[in-house]
């Protein structure tokens, strides 16, 4: 079973974390795995230069301000 990342996350996407142990944090996406189970993981790196890794269901992207 392959599971297939969330449509609308991309490396460099703006993101903010809505559930978990990382839940209100805001960030870049930075890497994108599958896991063997079929979890999909990120890495978010925050503005202060600060990275945590979390699942994606727990993620929702943001629209890049102009």
């Amino acid at each position: 079973m392959k599971a297939k990342p969330p449509g609308k996350l991309r490396d460099g996407a703006p993101c903010q974390v809505t559930g978990g142990v990382h839940a209100g944090k805001s960030g870049i996406v930075r890497d994108i795995n599958t896991s063997k189970t079929g979890h999909v993981t990120i890495t978010v790196v925050q503005a202060n230069g600060e990275r945590f890794k979390t699942l994606a269901r727990n993620v929702v992207t943001q629209k890049e301000r102009a």
